[in-house]
């Protein structure tokens, strides 16, 4: 078994060239995402960062059911983001100001108007989303944020601004929902929280902070993954960097630094 998961760097014309710490981008080089690569064992998670110094697409993505629908899989997309760093000004897009129909909506996308309906999120560091299948959204200009998702490649994306990339209007306003975003999907995480921040339905996520307690120990019976944000942790005799991911089978298998933060990321099965 590999601990230490695999990484790659994507540039983008969108990204950085200087990242938040612990990142640091090759000189000359704009980095707008950095990935694991899913290990054999957890292949339903995806973990990544994504430096934004623009805004990205506005997009949306479908369902479990509505891929397996359209004999595309049966995994959807359903994804929770983590912001790590805000410029001024920064937001992110999540649903709509108020409810739109389908042709209002479509027509939206096709002359740019969707931008202003959608409902900007002021963001800081600690804001955390959870966006669930068919949302529209976006991210804003300067955010930086951990991302940890179903993984799954399909995107719809609405509307571009303009860059020469292919939209996906017929497929996206199949399954996008022209509704405002859940107020129970947002929260701001205070420095010292140490819990549960998704249960379900497709995984959980946890946030430690130090070493995590017994009760929290329990919760862990099978293969996840571990993400340190702050400071390092030890899996298995394996040094694994704030800014890296890493496979673990049991909390056991991990040593926690005591100042430290770090994610834990498990898919759940039927």
């Amino acid at each position: 078994m590999n601990i230490l998961l695999p990484t790659r760097a994507v540039e983008k014309v969108w990204g950085l060239d200087e990242l938040p710490a612990p990142f640091k981008a090759p000189e000359g080089k704009r980095v707008g995402e950095i990935w694991f690569e899913p290990p054999a064992e957890l292949p339903e998670l995806l973990v990544k960062y994504i430096f934004a110094s623009e805004k990205l697409s506005i997009q949306t993505h479908p369902s479990d059911a509505q891929t397996e629908a359209m004999g595309l899989g049966s995994q959807g997309k359903e994804e929770c983001w983590l912001i790590l760093d805000a410029k001024p000004g920064a937001a992110i897009a999540a649903g709509f100001k108020q409810s739109v129909d389908s042709e209002t909506l479509r027509a939206a996308a096709l002359d740019g108007s969707i931008e202003e309906m959608l409902d900007w999120h002021p963001v800081k560091r600690g804001d955390f989303f959870y966006i669930p299948a068919n949302t529209v959204h976006a991210i804003g200009g300067g955010v930086s944020l951990l991302e940890v998702q179903q993984n799954s490649d399909i995107t719809y994306r609405l509307f571009d601004y303009g860059r020469p990339r292919e939209l996906h209007l017929e497929k996206g306003m199949s399954v996008a929902k022209g509704e405002p975003f859940p107020e129970t999907c947002r929260t701001h995480i205070p420095e010292t929280f140490c819990g549960r921040l998704v249960d379900g339905p497709y995984f959980t996520l946890d946030r430690i902070v130090g070493i995590p307690d017994v009760a929290t120990i329990e919760l862990r019976t099978s293969s996840f993954l571990a993400i340190p944000v702050t400071e390092a942790i030890t899996v298995r005799g394996t040094r694994i960097k704030a800014g890296e991911c890493a496979l673990a089978t049991t909390l056991d298998d991990i040593e926690f630094d005591q100042g430290g933060t770090c994610y834990l990321a498990q898919p759940i099965r039927p």
